[in-house]
């Protein structure tokens, strides 16, 4: 299956990334704009720049596309996302929490710099998350800002991100249900993604039946690719994820192949894809390529790997 079509996803995730890459080493901690408090610059950069799928600025940049919105306003939101992303990784990979040494292709920031800095440096990395939302230029009207901010606090927050963590951590050795592992990767992982798309098109003045489609997309795809996660955790190994391999398993941590098998997750995962399609399928969109930059984004993150 595939939604890729004749869309030129690869040209198009080039420029679209160029574009966050700049954005990002620019925005963080840049010693060129301002100073580095006794090497936090270090850390949080190290935590952010050269890694990492950037799945979340390329959905948020798509759907902004899609909807023909303020693209400005959409770099900021795609940026926030992934700094909201990247602090997340460096806080669950401590000891504290997830305990790992391996995080995109490198040690985890809190081996490379220490546990205190690399606290340190995920909560600067979420604060400068919402400081980019609210630029003093013009650039992104108030309104807008508000709403950005809103939204990306509620993704990352105690009914979203942080919310999934906690269940996740708690059911370490338990064997949740259906409903209860949903429960938990919607807001863990779908939370952040879905809120990614929306974003995006909240840069714009959507339809409410085109942002009703973009809901409903985001909120599929966000569990697909936890699916897709799950699935990886056993098939592939440590250099191909970037990170520890087989971690979820040997932690007693309940996934959809401990639930399901590993089949049946693939099958669910080619399920779920079909969903996204067909709930962009339902709406027209303003832009066709930014519609169907969100369909081979769909189709790229469930056939990653199988």
């Amino acid at each position: 299956m595939s939604a890729a079509m004749s869309f030129d996803l690869k040209g198009w995730n080039k420029q679209q990334l160029d574009t966050v890459e700049q954005a990002l080493s620019d925005w963080v901690a840049n010693p060129v704009h301002a100073p580095d408090p006794a090497g936090l610059g270090d850390a949080m950069r190290y935590a952010v720049l050269d890694g990492g799928k950037r799945l979340r600025p390329l959905l948020a940049l798509a759907a902004c596309e899609a909807v023909g919105g303020n693209a400005q306003a959409a770099l900021r939101a795609a940026c926030s996302v992934e700094l909201i992303h990247a602090y997340s990784l460096v806080h669950d990979d401590m000891p504290c929490m997830d305990n790992d040494m391996l995080r995109r292709g490198k040690p985890t920031v809190h081996v490379k710099f220490g546990e205190a800095q690399a606290l340190l440096a995920g909560d600067a990395i979420q604060a400068l998350a919402f400081e980019l939302l609210t630029p003093v230029d013009g650039s992104v009207d108030t309104t807008t800002q508000a709403q950005l901010c809103r939204m990306l606090a509620q993704a990352a927050g105690g009914q979203g991100m942080a919310g999934g963590q906690a269940i996740d951590l708690a059911s370490v050795g338990m064997q949740l249900d259906s409903n209860q592992l949903h429960e938990m990767h919607r807001l863990k992982t779908g939370a952040l993604l879905k809120a990614s798309v929306l974003m995006g098109a909240h840069c714009g003045q959507p339809s409410a039946a085109a942002l009703a489609a973009l809901d409903e997309y985001g909120q599929v795809i966000g569990l697909a690719f936890q699916v897709v996660d799950d699935i990886l955790d056993v098939t592939a190994d440590s250099a191909t994820l970037g990170k520890t391999a087989g971690k979820d398993a040997a932690g007693g941590k309940p996934t959809f192949v401990s639930l399901m098998g590993l089949e049946a997750s693939k099958d669910y995962a080619r399920q779920l894809l079909a969903r996204a399609l067909t709930s962009l399928e339902a709406v027209e969109l303003t832009r066709p390529q930014g519609a169907a930059a969100l369909r081979a984004l769909a189709d790229m993150l469930v056939n990653r790997q199988f």
